[in-house]
């Protein structure tokens, strides 16, 4: 591997960002693509695949036999809002591979005993993100139905251009939040991509049902992403 693909990768890694290497299994060359690279034909299918999944695999494309080594940043939940919904969440988000957060300021809330093995901050979200950055690979998950709490977080996932944006509450109290977040100066198409209420419907009524619903949007969310996505929209 070249020198100057190695720095690249190695930066990538560190700030969080998908990339791809696609060697030529012939004569050794390599290239560099990231997600929002335009390829066109089956190479370019192949890279979309490879982003999506994660995976990297071999393909041949224009007669040539080539292999895409991607690097996907491990997808994160960062869940605003220690409740019972949360609790649930927690246990599901690690059989599924994801690295959670919870950040509650309510300290009678965020508890040890409630979240065991569970990275839990007990700040406001203002202090927690500062150490905890929302980014492209983090779905951002509001469950507290206080806005003093949610909003912030929320601003922040739709200025960041996370690949999940959800937050609890009924149609009355979203379209109040939409309201405030207007005035900030979000357009109706950054609003747009807050789920609310959240979760895929599958008719959840109790905690844990509501807990697999947000998941489940969750990982559509990641595996059908727009790979041009832009926090500008």
């Amino acid at each position: 591997m070249r020198l100057d693909h190695l720095k690249i990768l190695n930066a990538a890694r560190a700030e969080r960002r998908a990339i791809a290497l696609v060697s030529d299994l012939a004569d050794g060359t390599d290239r560099l693509f990231t997600e929002r690279d335009a390829v066109e034909g089956a190479l370019g299918d192949a890279m979309r695949a490879a982003f999506l999944s994660g995976k990297s695999a071999a393909v041949d494309a224009d007669g040539r036999s080539l292999f895409i080594n991607v690097h996907v940043p491990p997808p994160r939940i960062v869940v605003i809002g220690a409740v019972h919904i949360s609790q649930s969440l927690a246990v599901m988000a690690k059989l599924a591979g994801f690295d959670l957060t919870i950040i509650d300021p309510r300290t009678a809330f965020a508890t040890p005993e409630r979240f065991a093995d569970v990275n839990l901050i007990a700040e406001w979200p203002t202090d927690a993100l500062k150490d905890c950055p929302l980014d492209a690979f983090t779905a951002l998950v509001a469950v507290t139905h206080d806005p003093k709490i949610d909003d912030m977080p929320l601003s922040e996932a739709l200025k960041t251009g996370c690949f999940y944006v959800g937050a609890l509450g009924n149609r009355k109290t979203h379209a109040k939040r939409l309201e405030r977040l207007g005035a900030e100066g979000f357009s109706q198409g950054q609003l747009a991509r807050i789920s609310a209420p959240i979760g895929l419907d599958i008719g959840a009524a109790t905690p844990a049902e509501i807990a697999v619903a947000i998941l489940a949007e969750i990982i559509q969310s990641l595996r059908r992403r727009a790979l041009d996505r832009s926090t500008a929209a």
